[in-house]
């Protein structure tokens, strides 16, 4: 008799925010828009910014990788975040995580590279509307006016006293992107829930 192997359905780290979260956004009429952007491919890269392999990945990439601090490069498909000197994190569609990990260390070729699926490690919160930076300045110390955090800006920051990762996506409509290590989505989710009570 063949046997029968249930395989559970991931479940993100905020679904069981998505109703309250939905409710906040229809709620404040537009003004402030939530929701959580699950599953996204997290592939964190290290490698000399200054070597060979930076050209190469930026090649397989599409798009060189950003080597401004603070900066984040956006292409089809996908976003490319600089951390740090020698460290990126590339943030790709749902399911490429494996995709981006090859294309990088296959044009990464025999240069030094350390290449690693984080995936699982945080989740996205979108921040999105017309009082998204007015919301995000409540629990954030980074001056989020346009000027200084505008689109293609990406900071490493707290906040409400979470670590995050706070990417500037360009626009009203597309908002920030909110990277948050899963296990304090939901205290987050809570926080920018509170904070957003002004503008329902």
């Amino acid at each position: 008799m063949a046997e029968t192997v249930l395989t559970a359905q991931p479940r993100s780290p905020l679904a069981h925010a998505a109703g309250r979260l939905a409710a906040a956004t229809r709620s404040s009429g537009g003004t402030v828009r939530l929701a959580e952007v699950p599953f996204l491919a997290q592939v964190d890269v290290r490698l000399d910014a200054k070597g060979a392999a930076a050209d190469a990945v930026g090649v397989a990439l599409g798009s060189q990788l950003p080597l401004e601090p603070g900066t984040a490069v956006r292409t089809e498909g996908q976003t490319a975040l600089w951390l740090g000197p020698d460290e990126w994190l590339v943030v790709g569609r749902p399911g490429t995580q494996r995709d981006l990990e090859g294309r990088i260390r296959s044009a990464a070729g025999e240069e030094p590279v350390c290449v690693t699926d984080v995936s699982a490690q945080r989740t996205t919160v979108l921040v999105a509307g017309p009082r998204a930076r007015d919301l995000l300045s409540h629990g954030c110390s980074l001056d989020l006016h346009p000027r200084a955090f505008g689109p293609g800006r990406c900071a490493q920051t707290t906040l409400a006293r979470t670590q995050v990762i706070l990417v500037a996506r360009g626009g009203v409509r597309a908002g920030f992107w909110v990277l948050v290590r899963s296990s304090f989505a939901g205290y987050l989710a809570d926080w920018l829930l509170d904070a957003a009570a002004e503008y329902i």
